[in-house]
């Protein structure tokens, strides 16, 4: 399909006047178009599943989540991956984030990069791509040559491979074992994919990268066990996230939390499980991460 005719290059109707609205109300049509971007993103919450569960499979084996994308696309799954070690107490290398023409293109544009599919095989040779691991593509048209060759050589090893687009048909699909198609349309700013299509993307990273966490025993009720406290404002967090789990008070929680050397997972073992630090981590170690599981251990 030629660029012009896909979706998100189209004309909003809706806007044809953009240039001539007061302020109050191009913020209006902005805000109106934002709000069909999670209707469109629940269109394709049953591809999603399929893909949450790709990813799980392959963290159960060891396998990295890497997503690969260009320009806006690009720094999204950048952005995503980046989160996870602080929120998720992951290593770095379990999810990555490659973007065209390399962390430079993510402060700044890198022309062209986006139109060579080999540098994409060129990137993930350079990760080090497993059978074990998992490929998202991201590409708000469908048709980035990077994401496809990316998606192309994944293939070729045995790793698993999403594509994410925001238009139907898109070209990507053919070249993914799941597709993700979220079709959000013609944008407020002709062409602009950075928004709804940005939209789009981020919360469907959102949802990859959180449920696949939650399915491997990153979470405990919804608390985010493993949050790294490498800031004041994080060992706060850490603190009142084992006092909401354990029904511990302040001064306990932190008690626990140094015991367990800053690991907030660990300190909730120990105070709901009645155990010390190491026998936390054994029981954590037995149950893939499971905080119920450690602590019902028989």
């Amino acid at each position: 399909m030629k660029l012009a005719a896909l979706g998100t290059e189209t004309a909003n109707a809706l806007t044809a006047d953009l240039d001539t609205m007061t302020v109050a109300e191009l913020l209006r049509v902005m805000n109106a178009e934002d709000r069909t971007v999670p209707d469109a993103v629940a269109a394709a919450l049953p591809a999603i599943e399929r893909a949450v569960e790709a990813i799980v499979g392959a963290r159960n084996c060891g396998g990295r989540l890497i997503y690969l994308g260009a320009g806006t696309s690009g720094r999204l799954g950048v952005l995503d991956a980046v989160e996870c070690p602080p929120t998720f107490g992951t290593e770095p290398a379990e999810v990555l984030g490659l973007i065209a023409g390399g962390d430079r293109a993510f402060l700044q544009a890198v022309e062209g990069a986006e139109d060579d599919p080999e540098r994409a095989e060129v990137d993930l040779r350079t990760a080090h791509l497993t059978p074990d691991d998992v490929v998202v593509g991201l590409a708000a048209s469908g048709r980035t040559p990077y994401v496809i060759g990316g998606l192309d050589y994944a293939r070729s090893v045995g790793a698993a491979t999403i594509g994410i687009s925001c238009n139907l048909d898109a070209e990507v699909s053919a070249h993914a074992d799941v597709a993700i198609e979220v079709n959000t349309g013609p944008e407020v700013l002709t062409g602009s994919t950075r928004l709804k299509a940005g939209s789009a993307q981020k919360l469907v990273c959102n949802m990859l990268s959180t449920a696949s966490m939650i399915r491997t025993g990153k979470v405990f009720s919804n608390l985010m066990v493993d949050v790294r406290p490498t800031n004041a404002k994080l060992v706060d967090r850490a603190r009142r996230i084992v006092s909401a789990a354990t029904g511990a008070d302040a001064e306990a929680a932190a008690t626990a939390i140094d015991r367990a050397g800053g690991h907030a997972k660990t300190a909730v073992v120990m105070l709901l499980a009645g155990c010390d630090a190491p026998d936390a981590v054994a029981r954590l170690g037995r149950h893939g991460g499971f905080v119920r599981a450690a602590v019902d251990e028989a």
